[in-house]
């Protein structure tokens, strides 16, 4: 297997250990957080677990071309922004126009509801402004780019120089990455008897109600959810949904997305994916993932759980990450309902981190456009500064919704859709919210253990957790009180002794022996410690992840091989990993003599009084990349004592 280089970007300025000094000097130094210099905070890399991701629905961000507004149907545009229904104006060159504030934010990557051509009608009196009702996934919404870059006089395919294409540009000028929202299993739904009508670049190719090519499934809704065969089968909401059998839909959807990704893309969300069978997926992400090795993908599966098998095996075995609902429920629960159980309900999904192949991988979030906003069910602002400080520091990829930082929310029937999605009318950079969102994305890049660290539980009430994040010697401490004033007694911290500075509310602590003692938590409070460690400095460096090994406390897994690096297969001096949960070993393996050659390596567990345990194989063998950053994700191939 030969390890693919990232892409070079030409505005690439600024390495992690640049961005590690100068957030230090963030995170340590009272300065006014308008001083503050972002720019060194953007890399691009094949790694995403350092990404603050912003996700936005285009029409009711910005409206930046009021020419493009009215679209092929004015009848289907409402320049009042009453009906909910209908398109507001935002458009793409809205995004381009608000790309500093969402830099300032703290944003790295900003996902975009899907941008494909939609049937321009009303279907239960809503216009298709979500983006799922796909028309062609070859053009452009007419109403997101200029006016005289409408796909029916331009191929939009051929020309590549629309506002998408000076948006990406723009983006990736900030360092910033594009995800595109995408659509894999349903076209769009019966407008005026016409159904699944679907085009390839303004080319008709399928049509639901004349299906002689088989594209389409046609065996009515789902009527069982229960039924696993109903669910990837039969239509949901009345969409047209696609067959995955026909070889000639699977090239042309691949073939369209690989398209996207050619015009600069960085990574992709798939909508609804339990509605499909994961050998598709697994097809969709193999040949994906050859056209652009360096691709972030992560999937939509509606309430996701740890709980749910097939979930589970659907983020272990698809080649895609998955947006958490479950932890977005228990946060939900805990926070926003006050149940009960409060922190108990978040660290119930914690302690099943260990069903995942890479929990750190999971994208995190506490509200969507699917559901009501997190102050539709608790108005409290400082309780909504919490379940924003938890997302941004526990393991996973934060995901903020658009407005969050402005606390845009409309109550109406509950905040449910279509209410969760309100023009956005504010932009304040100097709300509480902004304020965190921006210093803990920074920490987020600076301090290793919070992207791609363990996470420990030091103490937990219905009220208040206390937890730990760790990788190598960086080392990040989390309390977090939904509660009254309060005082924790003692709480072990993992910290050098010293005073520290907590980097969202400048207050002092002093620890002792590694604990804070009688800790004073005021309501709804918020404390982040971070001391960051020697970061790992190389030529090319192999982020290494093991899955599947069987450990117990006191015991190592090292990766050994045939090069110096990893000890020329001496034991003595082979490479250690980081423990991450009972399921994941983790490590940055610095490459300098060895970057650009071929290498054989194998995992081995040590244990204390015992044999080495060995892999029960050969060796792997991998091209190690010339230089950048490049992953290995393995399984653990059984053992042999030596």
């Amino acid at each position: 297997m030969v390890a693919t280089p990232p892409p070079k970007s030409t505005s690439q300025q600024y390495e992690v250990t640049d961005a590690a000094e100068k957030v230090q000097e963030l995170v340590t130094e009272p300065k006014q957080d308008t001083e503050i210099d972002l720019e060194f905070l953007y890399t691009r890399d094949i790694e995403f677990r350092q990404e603050t991701i912003y996700f936005l629905v285009v029409d009711r961000f910005f409206d930046g071309d009021p020419e493009n507004s009215e679209g092929p149907n004015p009848e289907l545009y409402d320049p009042e922004a009453k009906d909910w229904g209908k398109y507001w104006g935002g458009d793409l060159q809205g995004v381009i126009d608000k790309l500093d504030y969402l830099k300032n934010l703290g944003v790295t990557a900003i996902w975009l509801t899907p941008l494909f051509e939609q049937v321009e009608d009303l279907f239960v009196e809503q216009a298709a402004i979500h983006g799922y009702w796909t028309k062609d996934f070859k053009r452009l919404n007419p109403r997101f780019i200029g006016a005289n870059e409408n796909p029916s006089l331009n191929q939009t395919q051929e020309s590549r120089d629309t506002v998408f294409d000076r948006l990406i540009t723009e983006m990736h000028q900030r360092n910033m990455k594009l995800i595109l929202d995408i659509v894999c299993n349903h076209s769009n739904p019966d407008f005026s008897g016409k159904k699944g009508e679907l085009y390839d670049d303004g080319v008709k190719i399928a049509d639901f109600n004349d299906d002689k090519n088989n594209w389409y499934h046609h065996y009515g809704p789902v009527t069982n959810w229960e039924d696993e065969w109903q669910v990837q089968n039969c239509e949901l909401s009345g969409l047209a949904t696609f067959n995955e059998n026909n070889v000639e839909y699977r090239n042309y959807i691949k073939s369209a997305i690989e398209q996207w990704l050619d015009r600069g893309v960085d990574a992709l969300r798939v909508d609804t994916v339990k509605h499909m069978p994961i050998w598709f997926w697994q097809e969709f992400n193999a040949d994906i993932q050859r056209h652009r090795p360096d691709v972030f993908i992560f999937g939509e599966w509606i309430y996701s759980s740890p709980f749910d098998e097939r979930s589970v095996e659907f983020a272990n075995e698809s080649g895609m990450s998955i947006l958490d609902f479950g932890l977005c429920v228990a946060i939900r629960q805990a926070l926003g309902k006050g149940a009960e159980g409060g922190f108990h309900e978040i660290e119930n999904i914690f302690d099943l981190d260990y069903r995942y192949k890479s929990a750190n991988e999971l994208i995190t979030f506490i509200d969507n456009h699917d559901m009501p906003r997190f102050q539709s069910l608790n108005p409290d602002p400082e309780m909504l500064k919490v379940a924003i400080s938890l997302i941004m520091t526990c393991r996973g990829i934060p995901c903020i919704y658009y407005g969050t930082e402005q606390y845009l929310h409309d109550d109406t029937n509950g905040g449910n859709d279509p209410y969760n999605r309100p023009m956005m009318n504010n932009w304040d950079t100097d709300t509480e919210i902004y304020r965190f969102v921006r210093l803990l994305s920074g920490l987020r890049r600076l301090n290793p253990a919070v992207s791609m660290g363990g996470q420990w539980q030091r103490f937990i009430t219905p009220d208040v957790y206390c937890y730990v994040r760790k990788y190598r010697d960086s080392i990040c401490f989390v309390a977090l009180n939904r509660g009254a004033e309060t005082t924790v007694p003692e709480v072990l911290t993992d910290l050098p002794d010293g005073e520290h500075t907590c980097a969202v509310t400048r207050r002092k602590f002093q620890v002792v022996e590694g604990k804070l003692i009688d800790l004073p938590l005021e309501t709804r409070d918020v404390i982040v410690i971070s001391h960051v460690g020697e970061r790992v400095k190389a030529q090319t460096i192999v982020r290494a992840q093991l899955n599947g090994v069987d450990t117990q406390p006191g015991e190592i897994v090292v990766v050994i091989g045939d090069c110096p690096e990893l000890g020329n297969w001496d034991i003595a001096k082979a490479y250690p990993l980081e423990y991450i949960n009972t399921n994941t070993w983790f490590g940055e393996i610095p490459f300098d003599e060895s970057a650009g050659k071929l290498i054989s390596y194998k995992y081995v567990l040590l244990r204390e009084g015992q044999s080495p345990l060995r892999e029960n194989l050969v060796c792997r063998r991998w091209v190690v990349a010339s230089e950048g950053t490049v992953k290995w994700r393995d399984m653990w191939a059984s053992g042999r004592e030596s």
